[in-house]
């Protein structure tokens, strides 16, 4: 007898899961169209218990074997974006309607992403599989050097060996620069400026006399330097105005609120504001010598060349205008602690206003409490002669910063240069401390080496 398939289920019988059971040994096992043709239970529509055997058991098999079938598959295809597709390889079925001829199966997206039928032409592929580079499948060359002995040891003795003399070459030519240094802050009761920390005593002028050791050859800067003086706090150096410092009309008569408290005074705005600014250092250095006929010969002292170009010519410009300077802050006032306005600094026009140098290598604060900066250049004049000779001289001091308040200091230096700037031994001193440090480190890796591979007989150690 011939059972016909009805195009319906049967309210008595569901038709079994699709594939039906098939050897693995089967040479078409692979194949999805000869599990679609097997007539197995196809025709059993309403079968008896012995005829159709629908047990549990055989229900949990052909699930078992539909599983491994899509993990195959899932090893090599991907799933495509946006469509499910049959589970034995057919085309996609619409949303939410079930594969015909199978049993209704949990979906799971994370099936969908990791494996799947073949991507449809012109569809996205989204996979979770790296791509087969040498970065992402972690095949680039590498290279790490094995530590031993006989490499080591080597490199501690030529840092050592390089160090050693760069350090000592540094370290003399930072003593061959000639360097004398002045404190005149008066504190001491002998000192000649003590008496000038009176507030009563204004204008005060004060000299020190001192000797020159040894002649000073080539160009010689003259610095001053003041000690216990924070301008690397975060609100001073704050208080300015970049836009007013560079000639911006509108910024001049209406200054930043980072300028307070000096940013006006007897309501017209501060020119320049800020703290800044209104701590400008304003003693006056003179420095003389005293010949063998005991006249004093002033030592000619240049005071332009000692800023940043680029500060000079880019971030410190005057007003904008064709009138005299004074008419160009006109409507400013100036800093509280200024004796002058800005625009009387010096008569040279070059060296006035906002572009007046002094002003500009002040603006640029200092890192720490102790520092020196740039006051004037000699120049040295003739090659036969040097720039300042050995022997007596006075400088002049008009007293006009006071520092006593806040227990500074003050000083005159006055500095050749070389090569590698001005005086300052630490290069040197820590390049000879790290070539003896690792010349000493070789020496004693030496020592156990030489040691321990007589007692192993071994060849080298790995350190």
């Amino acid at each position: 007898m011939i059972r016909v398939r009805l195009p319906f289920p049967s309210p008595i019988y569901s038709p079994p899961l699709s594939p039906p059971l098939v050897p693995p040994s089967s040479p078409s096992f692979l194949s999805p169209s000869h599990w679609r043709l097997q007539p197995t239970f196809a025709s059993c529509q309403r079968p008896s218990a012995e005829e159709c055997p629908t047990s549990s058991a055989l229900r949990r098999r052909r699930l078992r074997w539909w599983r491994w079938w899509r993990r195959r598959r899932r090893r090599s295809t991907g799933s495509c974006q946006g469509q499910r597709a049959d589970p034995l390889g057919g085309p996609p079925a619409r949303r939410g309607a079930a594969p015909r001829g199978s049993m209704a199966m949990n979906y799971n997206a994370k099936d969908e992403v990791d494996g799947g039928p073949p991507c449809a032409p012109g569809s996205t592929a989204k996979t979770r599989r790296p791509d087969n580079t040498a970065f992402k499948q972690q095949r680039l060359p590498a290279w790490q050097p094995i530590l031993t002995a006989g490499t080591v040891l080597p490199i501690f003795f030529i840092i050592g060996l390089i160090f050693i003399p760069i350090g000592i070459g540094i370290f003399v030519t930072s003593n061959n620069i000639r360097e004398i240094e002045i404190d005149y802050t008066g504190t001491e009761p002998s000192s000649p400026c003590n008496k000038c920390l009176s507030p009563d005593v204004t204008p005060c002028i004060c000299t020190i006399n001192f000797t020159l050791e040894k002649s000073f050859e080539g160009n010689v800067f003259m610095y001053y330097g003041l000690s216990n003086f924070y301008q690397n706090h975060r609100r001073y150096v704050k208080s300015r105005d970049d836009s007013q410092l560079n000639g911006d009309s509108s910024a001049l008569l209406n200054p930043s609120k980072e300028c307070e408290p000096y940013r006006r005074n007897e309501d017209k705005p501060i020119a320049p504001c800020g703290a800044i600014a209104n701590s400008m250092f304003n003693d006056t250095l003179e420095l003389f010598l005293i010949g063998n006929d005991s006249y004093p010969m002033p030592i000619t002292l240049k005071k332009k060349g000692i800023a940043w170009w680029t500060d000079k010519n880019v971030k410190f410009r005057n007003p904008p205008g064709g009138d005299k300077l004074e008419e160009r802050f006109k409507g400013t006032t100036k800093p509280v602690n200024w004796l002058k306005p800005v625009y009387m600094l010096d008569s040279d026009a070059d060296n006035n206003g906002f572009i007046n140098e002094d002003f500009i290598v002040w603006m640029r604060t200092a890192a720490l409490p102790t520092f020196r900066k740039l006051y004037r250049l000699i120049e040295r004049k003739s090659d036969l002669h040097p720039t300042l000779p050995a022997g007596r001289y006075y400088l002049n001091i008009t007293y006009n910063y006071p520092v006593h308040y806040f227990d500074g200091r003050k000083r005159m230096i006055l500095s050749t240069i070389s090569w590698m700037g001005g005086k300052n031994p630490f290069l040197g001193i820590a390049y000879i401390a790290v070539g003896s440090i690792s010349f000493l480190l070789g020496v004693v890796l030496l020592v156990i080496n030489h040691k321990y591979r007589n007692s192993s007989n071994t060849a080298d150690i790995t350190i």
